[in-house]
C-alpha cells in the first residue's frame, strides 16, 4: 500500500491565540506536518524574507492567522501601524502562496469589517455597503483588501482562497495588555489586578450598552477546519465569486457590562464596576448572521461561562510560569 501524502501546512501567526489554537487542533492529525516560523527568522512585512521563505520549502496549504490586532484604544491611537502591517504582511503572504503555485489558502478577517449600521444580523452580502466604524476603520480596511485580494486571485488565476470572518474572539494564549488588548483580556487583565491591590471599583471605557458576540478560539478553529474540509464546488455553492468570505458566529449576544460582571464573579473581585460614557462606545451591536454555517450543521460548544473560567485558568497559569522564569 503506498504511503499516504502528508499535507504540509504553513501556519503563519502560531504564537498568538488563534494562531496557537490552531497550532493545536492540527497537531493531533498525524496526517499533516505544520511549518512555523519567529519573527527573528522571517518577518512577514518583509516581502523579500516571505518569497524566499516559500521558495525553500513545498507547502500545501497556508493558515493566515499573522496580523497586528488590538482594542478598541490601540486601534483608534496607532490607525497607521494597524493598516500599513496588516497591508503589507497578509499581501507579502497572499502572493508569496500564489507565485509558488500554493492553490489553498484559508484568511482570518474580522467581524469590523462591516459597517457601523449594518442591518442585523449582519450577512456577509453587507460588506462595503456603507461607513466603517471610524475607531476602527485602518484594521477593517486592511481586512477587506485581504478579503479581496483572495477573492481577485481565485477569479484571476484559479486558486481557492477562503476567507473567514470571526467574531470577537478570546481564550488561551490571548495579548493581556492592559491598552493594547481585546475587551475580554482587558478585563481579566484589569479585574485580577484590582483584586490582588483591593481596589474598591474597577472603572471601564464607554457606557456598557455595546453587545457583542464573543466567542471562544477553539470554537473558531473547529468552524475554520471544516470550512477548509468542503470541496471546491461545495464551497463555491455557499458563496459568491465577489462575497467568498463566510461568517463565523456564537449566535449569542451579551453586553458589555454583562460580560465585565460575569468576569468580575470568575475573578473574585467583590468591588465596583463603573463606566466611564465620555469614552468611546465603538459599535453597539455587531451581530453576525451564522446562515452558511447553519447548512453546514456546525454549533459552538463552548459556552461563555465555561469558556472564560478556562480562559482566566491560562491567564494565571501564565502569571505564575513568568513569575516562576523572573
Amino acid at each position: 500500500m503506498a504511503q499516504q501524502k502528508i499535507q504540509n501546512i504553513f501556519l503563519a501567526g502560531h504564537a498568538g491565540m488563534v494562531g496557537s489554537a490552531f497550532y493545536r487542533a492540527l497537531n493531533e492529525n498525524p496526517g499533516v506536518q505544520i511549518f512555523t516560523v519567529d519573527r527573528s527568522e522571517c518577518d512577514l512585512s518583509n516581502q523579500s524574507q516571505v518569497n524566499q521563505l516559500f521558495q525553500s520549502h513545498n507547502f500545501d496549504l497556508v493558515i493566515l492567522a499573522a496580523a497586528k490586532v488590538g482594542g478598541i484604544y490601540a486601534n483608534n491611537t496607532f490607525p497607521g501601524d494597524f493598516i500599513y502591517q496588516n497591508l503589507t504582511i497578509q499581501t507579502n503572504v497572499i502572493h508569496a502562496a500564489h507565485l509558488s503555485n500554493i492553490s489553498n489558502l484559508l484568511f482570518l478577517g474580522s467581524s469590523c469589517v462591516y459597517p457601523k449600521y449594518s442591518d442585523q444580523p449582519i450577512q456577509e452580502s453587507s460588506l462595503l455597503s456603507g461607513y466603517l466604524e471610524s475607531t476602527n476603520e485602518a484594521y477593517a480596511i486592511a481586512k477587506i483588501a485581504g478579503i479581496k485580494l483572495c477573492e481577485s486571485y481565485n477569479r484571476q488565476y484559479g486558486r481557492d482562497y477562503r476567507s473567514i470572518m470571526p467574531t470577537n474572539l478570546y481564550g488561551p494564549n490571548d495579548n493581556y495588555h492592559p491598552k493594547n488588548s481585546h475587551v475580554i483580556p482587558a478585563l481579566i487583565h484589569r479585574f485580577h489586578l484590582a483584586k490582588e491591590e483591593r481596589l474598591a471599583n474597577v472603572k471601564i471605557w464607554g457606557s456598557g450598552k455595546p453587545q457583542r458576540d464573543f466567542m471562544h478560539v477553539d470554537d473558531l478553529v473547529s468552524a475554520a477546519l471544516l470550512i477548509m474540509s468542503i470541496n471546491e464546488v461545495e464551497y463555491q455553492k455557499l458563496t459568491q465569486p465577489n462575497c467568498s468570505h463566510i461568517n463565523i458566529s456564537s449566535g449569542s449576544e451579551h453586553t458589555i457590562a454583562e460580560t465585565a460582571k460575569l468576569i468580575s464573579d470568575i475573578v473574585g473581585f467583590n468591588g465596583g464596576i463603573e463606566f466611564d460614557d465620555t469614552k468611546p462606545d465603538g459599535t453597539l451591536r455587531k451581530k453576525m448572521s451564522s446562515s452558511i454555517l447553519d447548512k453546514l450543521e456546525w454549533a459552538p460548544k463552548i459556552d461563555l461561562l465555561s469558556g472564560l473560567q478556562h480562559t482566566y485558568k491560562n491567564y494565571i497559569d501564565e502569571k505564575f510560569s513568568s513569575n516562576k522564569k523572573n
